[in-house]
């Protein structure tokens, strides 16, 4: 994971120095201190996936550029075999799998996404522009939206405000996986 974090955090900055935004630019753009910026660039701190789609959204540039150093080049459909996604694992209890990183154009971010339980009850908000939709498969998930506490089965969806503050955790020792569809 940390090799991940660092040749992410190394194209964040590339991308960031050939488009000519300044850092103070990049650390607005993410909602955060220029400080907290630097070390998403240096990979001394992980790095959001929020703070990946706002660059991406805002900059006009392809997140999966960021993740794998790659173009999209798909146009006609694209096929992701059962794990095969492009694997991202972001936070040490979060574990998300693009399914479709090779699309040009994306309209949408489809992630299968597991939630691993976690001693600490601290849960880790965050906030960026649009949309998502989640629709849970196994385990039991504690969502908060803003003020919102949620409580999703198996079979459960939500549809929401991602510039909301957001947060989630896996409940009863177990692990939660869903469909997450970023907008």
């Amino acid at each position: 994971m940390e090799q991940q974090i660092l040749e992410i955090a190394d194209r964040l900055k590339a991308m960031r120095e050939s488009l000519e935004i300044t850092i103070d630019k990049a650390a607005q753009t993410c909602d955060t201190s220029v400080s907290e910026y630097l070390k998403y660039e240096s990979g001394e701190a992980d790095i959001p996936v929020s703070i990946l789609h706002r660059m991406a959204k805002h900059f006009g540039f392809d997140i999966t550029t960021l993740l794998t150093g790659e173009q999209p080049h798909v146009r006609t459909y694209e096929l992701t075999r059962k794990g095969k996604g492009v694997v991202v694992q972001r936070r040490r209890s979060y574990n998300y799998e693009s399914l479709s990183p090779n699309f040009v154009n994306r309209k949408a971010e489809p992630y299968y996404v597991i939630v691993e339980p976690k001693e600490d009850p601290e849960m880790t908000v965050n906030a960026h522009p649009g949309q998502e939709f989640h629709y849970m498969l196994e385990g039991q998930m504690k969502l908060c939206v803003g003020e919102n506490e949620l409580i999703l089965n198996p079979g459960d969806s939500v549809y929401f405000d991602s510039a909301i503050p957001h947060g989630m955790q896996a409940m009863n020792g177990r692990v939660a996986r869903f469909l997450a569809i970023v907008l």
